[in-house]
């Protein structure tokens, strides 16, 4: 287990884009986030046909969906809570990452490239929306109005770290209404979607390996998330998906969670306690917040004051020559793609196995 003592905590460089008191930290930081909220985004995105092809191509959620969700909670964790040179390293790397995820769309015609800002914009408005809705279900409950805008200018700020624009990120909650509205009818429960989104509403599969004896109690808490993430989802979502759960499934879970979640949330060394045990390389990027360890650096950036600081191009722009070769493997001679960027990410976003 990770050593939990105060004095034992690196801390970050800086406070990164939000800092304390901002709204970012208060829902981000509740236990909400890295598990229901985080499953219900992770869930909810297979239903965009280039990510679940990205998805289905690269195969990481079925041959390592431990240390994919833990290398994938660690981003969006690092965004929300580390320094910011360490955070524009990541999102550097996560573009070369991503140059690997590219091919023909296997149903219907076109290609996909998990670069695409149209996918990264999906990404970025279903993780934050997400969060912020399971926050609000099962948590503390509502934000105020004006939490709500910081909350999605908030989102705009990280949507900088990601190739889409933040021109093209909503301020309202009517905004992010209407985005998925309009991303509806392009949404799709293909074979590879279904399998997928089955696939990642199994919480058992990211749990490390339990002794005999806890075993139905690490059971009973993977069947909990399933059945708390379930009743998130529209039930439009769910028939398009072929997911199926019981009205009074959704109704009785709701104290059950908001209790559990309570309870946990009264112990920040509880809180990481519980996060060990979903993603490990977690845990010292939100350690410093839980455990109160300032920064070296008592400072909250931009993004563009960030990249200037450290020596990082817009993510729409990093990488192009390096992305060019990968599209010309893939597409021009119909190799396989490099795994280098997945390689180089080792050391930030941690181990592929």
């Amino acid at each position: 287990m990770t050593k939990l003592r105060r004095s034992e905590v690196e801390p970050h460089e800086d406070y990164g884009f939000f800092g304390p008191g901002s709204v970012v930290w208060k829902v981000w930081s509740y236990p909400t986030a890295p598990t229901v909220g985080f499953q219900r985004a992770v869930v909810v995105e297979e239903l965009d046909p280039p990510l679940v092809a990205a998805v289905h191509r690269t195969q990481g959620i079925y041959q390592r969906p431990r240390t994919r969700y833990d290398r994938t909670l660690r981003y969006f964790a690092m965004v929300a809570f580390a320094g910011s040179r360490e955070v524009c390293k990541a999102a550097d790397i996560l573009v070369k990452v991503h140059s690997k995820a590219i091919g023909n769309l296997p149903y219907g015609d076109g290609t996909y490239d998990a670069n695409d800002p149209a996918s990264q914009l999906w990404i970025q408005l279903t993780g934050w929306h997400s969060i912020l809705y399971v926050y609000e279900k099962y948590g503390p409950g509502k934000l105020t109005a004006q939490e709500e805008t910081e909350y999605w200018e908030a989102c705009a700020v990280a949507a900088e770290l990601q190739t889409c624009s933040p021109d093209d990120v909503p301020r309202t909650r009517d905004g992010v209404r209407a985005y998925f509205e309009e991303m509806r009818p392009r949404l799709s429960a293909s074979p590879i979607a279904r399998q997928a989104m089955n696939h990642l509403l199994a919480t058992e599969l990211v749990l490390p390996p339990t002794p005999r004896w806890a075993k139905p109690l690490s059971h009973a808490v993977a069947r909990a998330q399933r059945i708390a993430t379930i009743a998130t989802m529209p039930r439009w979502m769910r028939e398009l998906a072929g997911i199926r759960q019981s009205r009074l499934l959704d109704l009785l879970i709701v104290p059950v969670m908001k209790v559990s979640f309570a309870l946990a949330h009264l112990d920040p060394r509880v809180e990481l306690r519980l996060l060990e045990r979903l993603s490990p390389s977690t845990v010292p990027v939100i350690a410093p917040v839980k455990l109160g360890v300032p920064p070296r650096t008592r400072e909250v950036l931009t993004p563009a004051e960030a990249r200037a600081r450290h020596g990082y191009a817009r993510p729409a722009e990093a990488h192009l020559e390096f992305r060019a070769l990968q599209a010309a493997r893939v597409f021009g001679e119909g190799e396989a793609p490099s795994d280098q960027g997945l390689v180089e990410s080792q050391e930030i976003l941690g181990p592929l196995a």
